[in-house]
């Protein structure tokens, strides 16, 4: 039995920490705030983020990263990706020297646009050979409750991979590997973006017709971006690509497709921070990633579009017909 850290008590944070307790491992989770680690300890549940939902008895809630690290075998970080410089500034020197690191998290950093992956190595002074990112289709309620699901782990060093897989999988989540890093991680923050977009959409009104149109031409911007970057394009038609793509999309319970609702019913992009309760990774990662596009002379229209929205440049009535129609992205296969 292994014993594993998990910092962040966010939704998916709590959730994945139940997924490796269910998957035999002791598993102490760091939280920021007193109240939600004293109520992970003394009820079981996390209720601001997960409600009804009932956490294991080896899982174990602490402010403290020190006792929260202790004795780990492999740390898991499910932070916002803008605060992961930070944390990885207050763990230094306490992430061994050959433990292997996992990234639950999905954006890209918005000063530098580094992937997570880049930022433990970066910040945490990780070798990438210890580092492994876990993505796909993962709404954490979904997952929390059990329901069969099914993700990707991906490392440089396959070893890696195949021991945090093995932690992972238990009997509702299944973890499968690969060596693909980079699309592993682009997969994961790509859809966010297109995710904003299908909610704008929905926001305005428009039906299946359009979100569908772009959901499949996201895909092929999605591709063209991470191909552009290195990953390999089977990637993109995998769990990390198109299963995460379409889960975030579609669901309702998916942070960014909420932030997109807001912004299509006519909210700010100020007033959707404010009303959201969790943090949607696609938001702050709009900027980054279109200045990552350019240096590779990719188009990316509905990416384009998205941030002419969130800057107030664009109606969000008049993006959806644009997306549904455009011609200047990948051609179509």
């Amino acid at each position: 039995m292994a014993t594993v850290a998990v910092l962040g008590a966010g939704a998916w944070g709590t959730t994945f920490a139940k997924v490796l307790a269910d998957a035999g491992n002791n598993v102490q989770l760091w939280a920021r705030r007193d109240e939600i680690a004293r109520e992970i300890n003394e009820t079981h549940r996390n209720t601001r983020y997960l409600q009804r939902i009932n956490l294991p008895l080896s899982m174990t809630a602490s402010t403290s990263l020190p006792v929260t690290l202790a004795g780990a075998d492999a740390i898991f970080l499910s932070v916002p990706s803008q605060s992961l410089r930070g944390l990885l500034d207050e763990v230094d020197g306490l992430l061994g020297d050959d433990l292997p690191v996992v990234s639950l998290m999905k954006g890209v950093e918005r000063s530098t646009g580094l992937r997570m992956s880049d930022v433990i190595a970066d910040a945490g002074r990780v070798s990438v050979d210890r580092i492994a990112v876990l993505s796909g289709p993962n709404l954490a309620l979904e997952i929390a409750r059990e329901e069969p699901s099914a993700s990707v782990v991906s490392s440089e060093n396959p070893d890696v991979a195949t021991a945090i897989a093995a932690m992972s999988t238990n009997h509702y989540f299944t973890a499968l590997t690969n060596n693909d890093v980079i699309g592993t991680e682009f997969g994961g923050v790509l859809k966010n973006l297109i995710a904003v977009a299908v909610g704008i959409a929905d926001g305005v009104g428009y039906g299946d017709n359009t979100k569908a149109s772009i959901i499949t031409r996201g895909l092929a911007e999605l591709s063209a971006f991470a191909t552009a970057y290195g990953a390999r394009p089977e990637t993109m038609w995998g769990l990390a690509g198109l299963g995460d793509l379409i889960a975030t999309c579609e669901s309702p319970l998916s942070r960014n497709n909420t932030a997109g609702r807001l912004l299509g019913q006519g909210y700010s992009y100020d007033m959707v921070i404010r009303q959201m309760d969790q943090t949607a990774e696609g938001l702050s990662s709009v900027d980054p990633i279109l200045t990552l596009a350019a240096a590779k002379n990719v188009s990316m229209p509905i990416v384009t579009q998205v941030q002419q929205v969130l800057r107030g440049t664009l109606d969000p009535r008049e993006l959806a017909p644009h997306l549904a129609t455009d011609t200047s992205g990948p051609a179509e296969e």
